[in-house]
Order: C-alpha cells, then sequence, then structure tokens
C-alpha cells in the first residue's frame, strides 16, 4: 500500500518537474531571442567582413565605352560600363589627350557621395571636380555603382551593405586592365559617402597608391549609427534617410549593437582595420560641415597616425561639406599635388 503510493508521489514529482523546465525554456526563449541569436550569430559570415571582402575575388571586366560626350579642354569623355557581380554598371570616364607617357597613364577611380540614386546621372555630377583631376594628366573613372543612374542592380545603403563596395573593387580591377593605363599607379579619391567607400577600399585593395578623401563619412560605426545625424543641422528626406540606414536594423537585431557586440562590428569596420592601409591618404574638411561631423575626419587621422600612416589632413575655416569656394581651389590643387607625388613617376 504504502509502496504504491510512494511511487504515485514520485510520479507526480517527476511530472511536475518536467513541467516547470519546460515553462522556464519557453519563458527564457520568449523573453530574450535576440540575446541568444547574438550569441551564436557571430560566428557566420558576414559579406560585410573585411576579412571576407579581402579574400574575395574582384576580377572586373573590360571597359567598355558606350558613349562620346564632348572633349574636355585637353581630354576626353566617356560614358563606360563595366561588370560587377553579374550587373552593368555605368561610369564617367575621361582620358588625357597627347601621348601615353611610358608606362601608361596614372588613373584615379572617383568614388562620388550620396545622390538619390533616380537623380544620379554619370556626367552630370561632380562636373568641377572631376574637370580639375581630368585637366592634370589623369585617367578618371567614377563608376556609378549599381542602381544608379542607369546602373543595373538595387541601390542600397553603402553603410550597412557591402554592394557598393564591392562595385568599387570591380571598378579598380577594370580600370588596371584598361589600355594605356600603368596598372601601378592607381589612386582613389572619395567623397562624403565615397569617403566610407574609398576607406573600405583601403583596407581591402593592395592596388591602391594614394587616397583622398573629402568630407567622409569615416568615423566608426558607433559614430555612423549614434552619433552623426543628431550632431549635424542638415537633414535628409524621409527616402534618403531610410536609402542611407538600410539594413542597419537587420543587423543590430541580428547582432547586437557595437557596444553589446564588439567583436562582430569591429570585423565590419574599416577604422578597426586601419593596420591593412598601405597607401598615403590625404583628407579635407570643411570646418562647417552640416552634413557630415567634421570630427569624423579629424578622428581619421589622428588614428593613422597612430598606427604609423602617411597622412595629411587639411581644415577649411567656414567650408562646407563640398568644400565649395573660396576653399575649393586651395583643397583642389592640394589634392592634385598629392596624387601627383605618389602617382606620376
Amino acid at each position: 500500500m504504502y509502496k504504491k503510493i510512494a511511487i504515485i508521489i514520485l510520479f507526480v514529482i517527476f511530472w511536475f518537474a518536467m513541467y516547470l523546465v519546460r515553462y522556464e525554456t519557453q519563458t527564457y526563449n520568449l523573453s530574450i531571442p535576440q540575446a541568444v541569436g547574438r550569441i551564436i550569430q557571430p560566428l557566420v559570415k558576414d559579406p560585410l567582413q573585411i576579412s571576407y571582402l579581402r579574400q574575395r575575388d574582384y576580377s572586373g571586366s573590360d571597359l567598355k565605352i558606350e558613349e562620346n560626350l564632348a572633349n574636355g579642354s585637353n581630354y576626353k569623355r566617356y560614358i563606360a560600363s563595366y561588370v560587377s557581380d553579374g550587373f552593368k554598371i555605368y561610369g564617367l570616364l575621361t582620358v588625357p589627350n597627347g601621348d601615353v607617357p611610358k608606362g601608361g597613364w596614372p588613373a584615379i577611380v572617383f568614388n562620388h557621395g550620396y545622390i538619390t540614386p533616380e537623380r544620379y546621372t554619370a556626367d552630370g555630377n561632380y562636373i568641377a571636380y572631376v574637370d580639375a583631376l581630368a585637366r592634370s594628366g589623369f585617367v578618371i573613372f567614377k563608376p556609378d555603382y549599381r542602381g544608379n543612374g542607369k546602373s543595373e542592380g538595387t541601390a542600397g545603403s553603402s553603410y550597412f551593405s557591402s554592394n557598393y563596395d564591392i562595385d568599387d573593387l570591380n571598378a579598380i580591377a577594370t580600370i588596371k586592365k584598361f589600355n594605356s593605363i600603368n596598372s601601378n599607379r592607381i589612386g582613389v579619391w572619395g567623397h562624403s559617402m565615397g569617403g566610407h567607400i574609398t576607406l573600405v577600399d583601403l583596407v581591402v585593395s593592395k592596388d591602391i597608391k594614394a587616397a583622398v578623401i573629402w568630407g567622409g563619412v569615416v568615423g566608426s560605426y558607433n559614430d555612423i549609427l549614434y552619433n552623426w545625424q543628431n550632431r549635424v543641422s542638415y537633414s535628409p528626406d524621409a527616402e534618403d534617410l531610410k536609402l542611407r540606414n538600410l539594413g542597419s536594423q537587420k543587423l543590430l537585431q541580428k547582432y547586437g549593437t557595437p557596444n553589446e557586440n564588439p567583436d562582430f562590428w569591429n570585423s565590419i569596420d574599416p577604422i578597426a582595420n586601419l593596420n591593412f592601409v598601405n597607401a598615403p591618404v590625404q583628407i579635407h574638411v570643411g570646418s562647417a560641415d552640416n552634413q557630415v561631423p567634421p570630427d569624423f575626419s579629424q578622428g581619421l587621422s589622428n588614428r593613422l597616425k597612430a598606427q604609423g600612416k602617411t597622412v595629411e589632413f587639411y581644415s577649411y575655416p567656414g567650408a562646407n561639406h563640398d568644400i565649395s569656394n573660396p576653399s575649393f581651389s586651395v583643397a583642389m590643387q592640394r589634392t592634385i599635388d598629392f596624387f601627383k607625388k605618389y602617382l606620376q613617376p
């Protein structure tokens, strides 16, 4: 009799314990599913990671002339195209007149800043910037990036997707193959969003011999997420801001914040990988930039110097995001002199 009662009691206790375990497990999974995900997700490779981008192949393609444009003062202008990840990407190409120098022309890949993708045109933006560099004896190639202008693919964020970085690295590979180019004298210029792309180029590609950044979005990912828009007076419209941040919430949900998961965010952040920079860098910023905090540029300069890299830094009192005149002429001449020093024989 007592034996049967004891067995029944043990049976009840067993099933009650199982119920508690099951209840607590369900409660745990419902209350902090993101915390669980943040522990395991960094083990999965992400296409934004610098290690992934450094191992990836960038073969580019042959550069195809699509259209002849009106010539510049001492150079020819074309709309050209290449292939990146299967997408046809358009861009503006300029080639100096005259005899090709021994070894070929030095070339600059020109990384434009954010312009509403459907309004962007290969030959209608950054006219004065391209003209100044093209007149100075460089081949210039300004890729549009996927989804911008007439380029195939879908436009996205330069910060939370590697698509534009991949397009630019394929542009570098493509221009190296172009006839009359000296493949050992490739430089990169970037403005604003293009400054971020240029910084990724610098930590991924071994082909860059000099880089110049104007008003770049070159803060850390923690800065881009939390110390950018709240520190400038310029407010982009809703659609532009949505495209800028596209993919950010997915990354935050998957990996947590930079403070919660510094290993992952450092793995995708060019700022945390400056040890891979081998080229000299010149940085320009307007002190009155109301679109990107000027201390992003100062911070990058300080970090490069701390790592013993070759860097020049120039700040222009009262100058805006585009470093317009009267500062434009000075900044552009410094840019040209820098590229001549490192790219021309």
